[in-house]
Protein backbone atom coordinates (compact mmCIF):
# COMPACT_ATOMS: atom_id res chain seq x y z
CA UNK A 1 0.00 0.00 0.00
CA UNK A 2 2.62 2.66 1.06
CA UNK A 3 4.62 1.85 -2.29
CA UNK A 4 1.66 2.10 -4.39
CA UNK A 5 1.30 5.47 -2.26
CA UNK A 6 4.57 6.49 -3.17
CA UNK A 7 4.81 5.71 -6.49
CA UNK A 8 1.35 8.00 -6.94
CA UNK A 9 2.94 11.07 -5.46
CA UNK A 10 5.85 10.42 -7.53
CA UNK A 11 4.11 10.10 -10.73
CA UNK A 12 1.86 13.38 -9.79
CA UNK A 13 5.54 15.13 -9.29
CA UNK A 14 6.23 14.69 -12.67
CA UNK A 15 2.60 15.48 -14.04
CA UNK A 16 2.88 18.99 -12.23
CA UNK A 17 6.15 19.39 -13.46
CA UNK A 18 4.69 18.93 -16.50
CA UNK A 19 2.08 21.87 -16.36
CA UNK A 20 4.03 25.05 -16.59
CA UNK A 21 2.70 25.47 -20.17
CA UNK A 22 -0.69 25.02 -18.68
CA UNK A 23 -3.20 27.54 -17.50
CA UNK A 24 -5.84 25.57 -17.02
CA UNK A 25 -7.02 22.60 -14.41
CA UNK A 26 -5.98 19.55 -15.10
CA UNK A 27 -8.48 16.72 -16.25
CA UNK A 28 -7.84 14.00 -13.64
CA UNK A 29 -8.18 10.68 -15.05
CA UNK A 30 -8.25 8.08 -11.98
CA UNK A 31 -6.91 3.99 -12.42
CA UNK A 32 -6.93 1.23 -10.35
CA UNK A 33 -4.81 -1.61 -11.59
CA UNK A 34 -3.57 -5.05 -10.98
CA UNK A 35 0.42 -3.55 -11.47
CA UNK A 36 1.89 -6.58 -8.83
CA UNK A 37 0.46 -9.30 -8.22
CA UNK A 38 -0.92 -12.51 -10.03
CA UNK A 39 -2.86 -10.55 -12.83
CA UNK A 40 0.40 -8.28 -13.02
CA UNK A 41 1.45 -8.92 -16.80
CA UNK A 42 -2.31 -7.90 -17.22
CA UNK A 43 -1.91 -4.64 -14.94
CA UNK A 44 1.55 -3.80 -15.44
CA UNK A 45 1.27 -2.84 -19.60
CA UNK A 46 -2.37 -0.81 -18.70
CA UNK A 47 -0.27 1.23 -16.31
CA UNK A 48 2.82 1.61 -18.65
CA UNK A 49 0.13 2.68 -21.53
CA UNK A 50 -1.68 4.87 -19.48
CA UNK A 51 1.70 6.89 -18.31
CA UNK A 52 2.61 6.93 -21.99
CA UNK A 53 -0.55 8.44 -24.24
CA UNK A 54 -1.41 11.09 -21.21
CA UNK A 55 2.68 12.40 -21.49
CA UNK A 56 1.99 11.99 -24.79
CA UNK A 57 -1.45 14.12 -25.12
CA UNK A 58 0.32 16.45 -22.67
CA UNK A 59 3.25 17.14 -25.07
CA UNK A 60 0.51 17.96 -28.24
CA UNK A 61 -1.67 19.91 -25.82
CA UNK A 62 -3.82 17.98 -23.81
CA UNK A 63 -7.55 17.65 -24.22
CA UNK A 64 -9.89 20.70 -25.05
CA UNK A 65 -6.54 23.06 -23.69
CA UNK A 66 -6.47 21.26 -20.54
CA UNK A 67 -3.75 18.71 -19.16
CA UNK A 68 -4.52 15.31 -18.67
CA UNK A 69 -3.45 14.04 -14.61
CA UNK A 70 -3.35 10.34 -14.29
CA UNK A 71 -4.02 9.30 -10.05
CA UNK A 72 -3.09 5.89 -9.99
CA UNK A 73 -3.24 3.24 -7.10
CA UNK A 74 -2.09 -0.53 -7.64
CA UNK A 75 -4.32 -3.15 -6.07
CA UNK A 76 -2.32 -5.77 -6.09
CA UNK A 77 -4.60 -8.09 -7.51
CA UNK A 78 -6.67 -7.88 -4.98
CA UNK A 79 -10.76 -7.30 -5.50
CA UNK A 80 -11.11 -6.12 -2.20
CA UNK A 81 -8.07 -3.26 -2.44
CA UNK A 82 -9.76 -2.21 -5.58
CA UNK A 83 -13.00 -1.11 -3.64
CA UNK A 84 -10.72 1.28 -1.23
CA UNK A 85 -8.40 2.69 -4.00
CA UNK A 86 -12.01 3.49 -5.91
CA UNK A 87 -13.48 5.17 -3.30
CA UNK A 88 -10.24 7.29 -2.87
CA UNK A 89 -10.20 8.51 -6.00
CA UNK A 90 -13.58 9.87 -6.61
CA UNK A 91 -13.68 11.27 -2.41
CA UNK A 92 -9.94 12.35 -2.05
CA UNK A 93 -8.78 12.32 -5.33
CA UNK A 94 -11.84 13.99 -6.96
CA UNK A 95 -11.06 12.34 -10.45
CA UNK A 96 -13.24 13.22 -13.76
CA UNK A 97 -13.59 9.80 -15.21
CA UNK A 98 -12.12 6.35 -13.90
CA UNK A 99 -10.33 4.27 -16.78
CA UNK A 100 -8.95 0.88 -14.87
CA UNK A 101 -10.03 -2.37 -12.89
CA UNK A 102 -7.33 -5.24 -14.42
CA UNK A 103 -9.42 -8.05 -13.13
CA UNK A 104 -13.33 -8.91 -13.13
CA UNK A 105 -13.41 -9.18 -9.56
CA UNK A 106 -12.00 -5.49 -9.09
CA UNK A 107 -13.59 -3.95 -11.67
CA UNK A 108 -17.65 -5.47 -10.03
CA UNK A 109 -16.00 -3.96 -6.28
CA UNK A 110 -15.69 -0.77 -7.98
CA UNK A 111 -18.98 -0.64 -9.98
CA UNK A 112 -21.38 -0.09 -6.94
CA UNK A 113 -19.19 3.08 -6.15
CA UNK A 114 -18.87 4.47 -9.86
CA UNK A 115 -22.51 4.08 -10.05
CA UNK A 116 -23.30 5.62 -6.81
CA UNK A 117 -21.19 8.41 -7.16
CA UNK A 118 -21.73 8.90 -10.99
CA UNK A 119 -18.56 9.00 -12.19
CA UNK A 120 -18.09 7.62 -16.25
CA UNK A 121 -16.14 4.37 -15.52
CA UNK A 122 -14.37 2.29 -18.37
CA UNK A 123 -13.11 -0.86 -17.07
CA UNK A 124 -10.35 -3.25 -18.46
CA UNK A 125 -11.77 -6.45 -17.52
CA UNK A 126 -13.27 -9.34 -19.26
CA UNK A 127 -16.53 -10.91 -18.21
CA UNK A 128 -20.01 -10.29 -19.44
CA UNK A 129 -21.46 -9.26 -16.30
CA UNK A 130 -19.76 -5.81 -16.06
CA UNK A 131 -21.75 -4.75 -18.65
CA UNK A 132 -24.38 -6.90 -18.81
CA UNK A 133 -27.16 -5.60 -17.69
CA UNK A 134 -26.06 -2.44 -18.65
CA UNK A 135 -24.94 -0.16 -15.54
CA UNK A 136 -25.76 3.73 -16.44
CA UNK A 137 -22.10 4.40 -15.88
CA UNK A 138 -20.48 1.70 -16.71
CA UNK A 139 -18.35 0.62 -19.91
CA UNK A 140 -16.03 -2.03 -20.86
CA UNK A 141 -13.12 -2.45 -23.42
CA UNK A 142 -12.31 -5.82 -24.22
CA UNK A 143 -14.13 -8.51 -25.60
CA UNK A 144 -16.46 -10.45 -23.34
CA UNK A 145 -16.09 -14.01 -22.23
CA UNK A 146 -18.99 -14.96 -24.16
CA UNK A 147 -17.51 -13.43 -27.31
CA UNK A 148 -14.48 -15.97 -26.69
CA UNK A 149 -16.32 -18.89 -26.01
CA UNK A 150 -18.73 -18.67 -29.10
CA UNK A 151 -15.33 -17.71 -31.31
CA UNK A 152 -13.58 -20.96 -29.99
CA UNK A 153 -17.22 -23.28 -30.28
CA UNK A 154 -17.70 -21.38 -34.23
CA UNK A 155 -14.17 -23.19 -34.90
CA UNK A 156 -14.21 -26.66 -33.42
CA UNK A 157 -17.87 -26.73 -35.39
CA UNK A 158 -15.96 -26.63 -38.05
CA UNK A 159 -13.46 -28.88 -37.31
CA UNK A 160 -16.07 -31.31 -36.10
CA UNK A 161 -15.34 -31.34 -32.79
CA UNK A 162 -18.58 -31.28 -30.17
CA UNK A 163 -17.74 -33.52 -26.99
CA UNK A 164 -15.72 -30.98 -25.06
CA UNK A 165 -13.53 -31.04 -21.90
CA UNK A 166 -13.99 -27.30 -20.22
CA UNK A 167 -11.04 -26.21 -17.81
CA UNK A 168 -11.99 -23.03 -15.84
CA UNK A 169 -10.05 -20.86 -13.31
CA UNK A 170 -12.19 -19.93 -10.14
CA UNK A 171 -11.20 -16.59 -10.16
CA UNK A 172 -14.39 -13.79 -11.21
CA UNK A 173 -12.47 -13.80 -14.80
CA UNK A 174 -12.71 -17.81 -15.10
CA UNK A 175 -16.14 -18.37 -13.12
CA UNK A 176 -17.60 -15.64 -15.47
CA UNK A 177 -16.21 -17.83 -18.46
CA UNK A 178 -17.33 -21.27 -17.31
CA UNK A 179 -20.85 -19.39 -16.81
CA UNK A 180 -20.92 -18.07 -20.47
CA UNK A 181 -19.03 -21.44 -21.88
CA UNK A 182 -21.79 -23.33 -20.54
CA UNK A 183 -24.73 -21.25 -21.94
CA UNK A 184 -23.42 -21.11 -25.48
CA UNK A 185 -22.12 -24.26 -25.76
CA UNK A 186 -25.86 -25.63 -26.96
CA UNK A 187 -25.91 -23.05 -29.70
CA UNK A 188 -23.12 -24.67 -31.34
CA UNK A 189 -23.81 -28.26 -30.99
CA UNK A 190 -21.59 -28.59 -28.21
CA UNK A 191 -21.50 -30.79 -25.45
CA UNK A 192 -19.46 -30.50 -22.42
CA UNK A 193 -18.32 -33.65 -21.42
CA UNK A 194 -15.87 -33.18 -18.77
CA UNK A 195 -16.12 -29.85 -16.58
CA UNK A 196 -13.09 -29.04 -13.84
CA UNK A 197 -11.73 -26.04 -12.09
CA UNK A 198 -8.69 -24.93 -10.75
CA UNK A 199 -7.66 -22.07 -8.11
CA UNK A 200 -5.75 -18.87 -9.28
CA UNK A 201 -2.46 -19.99 -7.63
CA UNK A 202 -2.47 -23.69 -8.08
CA UNK A 203 0.76 -24.57 -9.86
CA UNK A 204 0.11 -28.56 -11.04
CA UNK A 205 -3.25 -29.04 -13.13
CA UNK A 206 -2.36 -32.56 -13.59
CA UNK A 207 -5.14 -33.65 -11.41
CA UNK A 208 -8.26 -32.29 -13.38
CA UNK A 209 -6.19 -33.35 -16.85
CA UNK A 210 -5.65 -36.83 -15.66
CA UNK A 211 -9.48 -37.18 -15.66
CA UNK A 212 -10.17 -35.19 -18.65
CA UNK A 213 -7.59 -37.23 -20.91
CA UNK A 214 -9.75 -40.47 -18.99
CA UNK A 215 -12.81 -38.85 -19.78
CA UNK A 216 -14.45 -41.23 -22.65
CA UNK A 217 -15.78 -39.42 -25.94
CA UNK A 218 -13.43 -36.09 -25.31
CA UNK A 219 -12.32 -34.48 -28.46
CA UNK A 220 -11.20 -31.13 -27.59
CA UNK A 221 -10.28 -28.97 -24.42
CA UNK A 222 -10.54 -25.74 -24.04
CA UNK A 223 -9.40 -23.87 -21.04
CA UNK A 224 -10.14 -20.36 -19.52
CA UNK A 225 -8.45 -18.36 -17.58
CA UNK A 226 -5.54 -15.94 -17.06
CA UNK A 227 -1.96 -15.30 -15.81
CA UNK A 228 0.18 -17.98 -15.44
CA UNK A 229 -2.50 -20.92 -15.12
CA UNK A 230 -3.24 -21.70 -18.31
CA UNK A 231 -0.15 -21.52 -18.74
CA UNK A 232 0.76 -24.07 -16.33
CA UNK A 233 -2.37 -25.96 -17.82
CA UNK A 234 -0.28 -26.13 -21.50
CA UNK A 235 2.74 -27.39 -20.13
CA UNK A 236 0.73 -30.17 -17.95
CA UNK A 237 -1.23 -31.17 -20.98
CA UNK A 238 2.19 -31.84 -22.62
CA UNK A 239 3.43 -33.62 -19.98
CA UNK A 240 0.94 -36.21 -20.01
CA UNK A 241 0.74 -36.72 -23.37
CA UNK A 242 -2.81 -35.07 -24.60
CA UNK A 243 -3.01 -34.85 -27.94
CA UNK A 244 -6.31 -33.64 -28.28
CA UNK A 245 -7.23 -30.18 -29.57
CA UNK A 246 -6.26 -27.38 -27.13
CA UNK A 247 -8.31 -24.03 -26.74
CA UNK A 248 -7.69 -21.01 -24.52
CA UNK A 249 -9.59 -18.06 -24.03
CA UNK A 250 -8.41 -14.23 -24.67
CA UNK A 251 -7.29 -13.75 -21.35
CA UNK A 252 -3.93 -15.22 -22.53
CA UNK A 253 -3.68 -13.21 -25.47
CA UNK A 254 0.26 -11.79 -24.83
CA UNK A 255 3.49 -12.93 -25.97
CA UNK A 256 3.78 -13.74 -22.37
CA UNK A 257 2.03 -16.86 -22.86
CA UNK A 258 4.26 -18.00 -25.47
CA UNK A 259 7.32 -17.31 -23.22
CA UNK A 260 5.72 -18.88 -19.93
CA UNK A 261 4.37 -22.25 -22.10
CA UNK A 262 7.19 -22.70 -24.61
CA UNK A 263 7.59 -25.26 -26.70
CA UNK A 264 4.44 -26.97 -25.26
CA UNK A 265 1.71 -24.27 -26.53
CA UNK A 266 2.63 -25.49 -30.25
CA UNK A 267 -0.91 -26.06 -32.13
CA UNK A 268 -2.81 -23.92 -29.15
CA UNK A 269 -5.78 -22.03 -30.33
CA UNK A 270 -7.14 -18.99 -29.03
CA UNK A 271 -9.05 -16.04 -29.89
CA UNK A 272 -7.67 -12.41 -29.95
CA UNK A 273 -7.75 -8.89 -30.88
CA UNK A 274 -5.54 -7.26 -34.04
CA UNK A 275 -3.16 -6.46 -31.59
CA UNK A 276 -1.14 -9.13 -31.10
CA UNK A 277 -0.63 -9.89 -34.78
CA UNK A 278 0.04 -5.99 -36.74
CA UNK A 279 2.30 -7.39 -39.10
CA UNK A 280 -0.06 -9.99 -39.83
CA UNK A 281 -3.36 -7.89 -40.91
CA UNK A 282 -3.59 -7.46 -44.29
CA UNK A 283 -3.21 -3.84 -45.34
CA UNK A 284 -6.74 -2.87 -45.80
CA UNK A 285 -7.64 -3.75 -42.64
CA UNK A 286 -8.94 -0.66 -40.69
CA UNK A 287 -6.78 -1.68 -37.15
CA UNK A 288 -4.15 -1.97 -38.98
CA UNK A 289 -2.71 1.55 -38.64
CA UNK A 290 -3.94 1.88 -35.38
CA UNK A 291 -2.06 -1.75 -33.79
CA UNK A 292 0.65 -0.66 -35.39
CA UNK A 293 1.37 2.62 -34.11
CA UNK A 294 0.91 1.51 -30.49
CA UNK A 295 3.04 -1.28 -30.62
CA UNK A 296 6.02 0.79 -32.23
CA UNK A 297 5.42 3.93 -29.26
CA UNK A 298 5.06 1.03 -26.72
CA UNK A 299 8.39 -0.96 -28.03
CA UNK A 300 10.00 2.68 -28.21
CA UNK A 301 9.28 3.59 -24.93
CA UNK A 302 9.34 0.62 -22.80
CA UNK A 303 12.07 -1.86 -24.74
CA UNK A 304 9.44 -4.93 -24.54
CA UNK A 305 6.91 -6.39 -26.67
CA UNK A 306 2.84 -5.12 -26.67
CA UNK A 307 0.40 -7.07 -24.61
CA UNK A 308 -3.60 -6.99 -25.88
CA UNK A 309 -4.00 -6.05 -22.05
CA UNK A 310 -1.85 -2.39 -22.66
CA UNK A 311 -4.07 -2.29 -25.53
CA UNK A 312 -6.91 -2.35 -23.54
CA UNK A 313 -6.23 0.65 -21.37
CA UNK A 314 -5.06 2.26 -24.84
CA UNK A 315 -8.89 2.00 -25.68
CA UNK A 316 -9.93 2.97 -22.62
CA UNK A 317 -8.06 6.12 -22.56
CA UNK A 318 -8.99 7.45 -25.77
CA UNK A 319 -12.25 6.39 -25.90
CA UNK A 320 -12.66 8.55 -22.50
CA UNK A 321 -10.74 11.70 -23.93
CA UNK A 322 -12.87 11.13 -27.15
CA UNK A 323 -15.87 11.32 -25.12
CA UNK A 324 -14.27 14.30 -22.99
CA UNK A 325 -14.19 16.36 -26.31
CA UNK A 326 -17.42 15.70 -28.05
CA UNK A 327 -18.90 16.37 -24.11
CA UNK A 328 -16.99 19.97 -24.28
CA UNK A 329 -15.68 19.16 -20.90
CA UNK A 330 -15.61 17.18 -17.89
CA UNK A 331 -19.25 17.10 -16.93
CA UNK A 332 -19.64 13.67 -16.03
CA UNK A 333 -23.27 13.55 -17.42
CA UNK A 334 -22.08 14.57 -21.00
CA UNK A 335 -19.07 12.64 -21.15
CA UNK A 336 -21.06 9.22 -20.45
CA UNK A 337 -23.56 10.73 -22.60
CA UNK A 338 -20.95 11.00 -24.97
CA UNK A 339 -19.31 6.96 -24.30
CA UNK A 340 -22.49 6.05 -25.00
CA UNK A 341 -23.25 7.73 -28.22
CA UNK A 342 -19.58 6.09 -29.18
CA UNK A 343 -19.64 5.03 -33.32
CA UNK A 344 -17.03 4.03 -35.44
CA UNK A 345 -14.18 4.51 -33.36
CA UNK A 346 -11.22 2.54 -34.36
CA UNK A 347 -9.44 0.90 -31.09
CA UNK A 348 -6.75 -1.61 -30.96
CA UNK A 349 -9.20 -4.32 -29.46
CA UNK A 350 -11.83 -3.29 -32.69
CA UNK A 351 -14.38 -0.66 -34.04
CA UNK A 352 -16.38 0.49 -31.44
CA UNK A 353 -19.69 1.05 -32.00
CA UNK A 354 -22.21 1.53 -28.47
CA UNK A 355 -25.58 2.64 -27.36
CA UNK A 356 -27.95 2.58 -24.78
CA UNK A 357 -28.03 -1.29 -24.60
CA UNK A 358 -24.27 -1.90 -25.36
CA UNK A 359 -21.87 -0.61 -23.42
CA UNK A 360 -18.83 -2.36 -25.11
CA UNK A 361 -19.66 -1.77 -28.35
CA UNK A 362 -17.66 -4.75 -30.45
CA UNK A 363 -19.22 -8.16 -32.31
CA UNK A 364 -17.38 -11.20 -33.15
CA UNK A 365 -15.28 -9.65 -36.37
CA UNK A 366 -13.07 -7.48 -33.73
CA UNK A 367 -11.79 -11.24 -32.85
CA UNK A 368 -9.32 -12.82 -34.77
CA UNK A 369 -8.92 -16.93 -34.50
CA UNK A 370 -4.98 -17.11 -34.32
CA UNK A 371 -2.69 -20.73 -33.84
CA UNK A 372 0.64 -21.00 -32.15
CA UNK A 373 2.87 -21.95 -35.27
CA UNK A 374 6.94 -22.71 -34.33
CA UNK A 375 6.32 -20.53 -31.50
CA UNK A 376 4.30 -17.42 -33.12
CA UNK A 377 1.17 -16.37 -33.60
CA UNK A 378 -0.63 -16.76 -36.57
CA UNK A 379 -4.05 -16.22 -38.27
CA UNK A 380 -6.34 -19.42 -39.05
CA UNK A 381 -8.26 -18.43 -41.86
Amino acid sequence: MKHSIKKLVAGSALVFGAFGAFAADPIKIGSVLSVTGPAAFLGDPELKTLQLYVEDINKKGGVNGRPLQLVHYDDGSDANKANGFTKRLIEDDKVDVLVGGTTTGATMSSVPLAEKAGIPFVSLAGAVVIVEPVKKWVFKTPHTDRMAAEKVFEDMKKRGLTKVALLSETSGFGASGKKETEAVAGKYGITLVANETYGPKDTDMSPQLTKIKTTPGVQAVFVFGLGQGPAIVTKNYKQLGITLPLYQSHGVASDEFLKLAGPAAEGVRLPSPAQLIPEKLPAKDPQKPVVTAYEQAYKAAYKSDVSTFGGYAYDGLMLAVDAIKRAGGTDKAKVRDALEATKGFVGTSGTFNMSPTDHMGLDLSAFRLLEVKNGDWNIVQ
